[in-house]
């Protein structure tokens, strides 16, 4: 079983960011030591804490305790759900309380996972590398498939909606090569770096990179049409130069426009 884990874990490209939060300093240092071996580890001992972190760091997956002083982890996990910054992060609830009601209270404030104390640290550890990875792969699926919404990486509604009101503002922009984060951050109503930090963590892109890509999905879309030409297309979603929009759509999608455009043709 930890040879699985292990080979799991080595899989993922970069060190993820976790947040674990407990009370109890002893097990605090314990999960921190142990998830430091794969991860950058950060730590709070409450929810208040755990907040205060989340506010300028890019985090992929919370570890919370329950029974917390100032915010337990109940109250932490339905903050984060219910919040537009934070409802996207993966979150583990880690408590003693083995109850039937307590479980479906986790589940319902919308812990991704519930794990009893006494736990297995392999078990954690198999459980964080299950979510960091199923992430990680619909992330990546998005960004190199032509014509896959970026909904797709929507974990919840308020996720779904956050994704769409952004991709409509990028797509009533994608002629204007000037669009930035900037112009995002003003329309979506969230400072530049919250809405950095929430679209790195949702997509592990930066938004310059989001923006680029939906420029490059845009134009898979027109490609498929078989309507307008290449460099019309490149005009269309905003670059001034077929060439540099050509060697853009090769790298993000491992082939250039026109063998796009034969393989649609092939297709059909």
């Amino acid at each position: 079983m930890e040879k699985t884990i292990m080979s799991d874990i080595e899989v993922l490209e970069e060190k993820f960011v976790i947040l674990v939060v407990d009370d109890e300093l002893e097990m605090l240092e314990f999960i921190a030591d142990d998830l430091g071996e794969h991860y950058r580890v950060l730590t709070a001992e409450n929810g208040v804490q755990a907040l205060e972190i989340l506010n300028h760091e890019i985090v992929q997956l919370v570890i919370s305790d329950v029974m917390m002083p100032e915010m337990d982890g109940y109250q932490l996990c339905e903050k984060m759900k219910s919040s537009m910054e934070y409802s996207h992060i993966p979150f583990i609830l880690l408590t003693a309380k083995n109850s039937l009601q307590s479980k479906i209270a986790g589940l319902e404030m919308g812990a991704d996972a519930y794990i009893e104390k006494p736990f297995s640290i392999d078990f954690l550890n198999a459980q964080v590398s299950s979510l960091i990875k199923n992430r990680s792969k619909i992330k990546a699926y998005f960004a190199s498939s032509p014509l896959i919404h970026i909904k797709t990486m929507a974990y919840s509604k308020a996720e779904e909606l956050f994704l769409e009101k952004l991709q409509n503002l990028i797509n009533k922009q994608l002629d204007n090569p000037d669009l930035d984060v900037e112009h995002l951050a003003d329309h979506m109503n969230m400072s530049r770096p919250t809405l950095y930090r929430k679209i790195k963590s949702i997509s592990n892109l930066s938004p310059n990179e989001l923006i680029n890509i939906a420029r490059l999905k845009r134009a898979a879309e027109l490609l498929s049409e078989g309507i307008l030409k290449i460099y019309e297309i490149s005009e269309q979603v905003g670059y001034s130069s077929q060439n540099h929009f050509g060697r853009n759509f090769s790298k993000q999608f491992g082939m250039s426009p026109t063998e796009y455009i034969q393989s649609k043709t092939l297709k059909k």
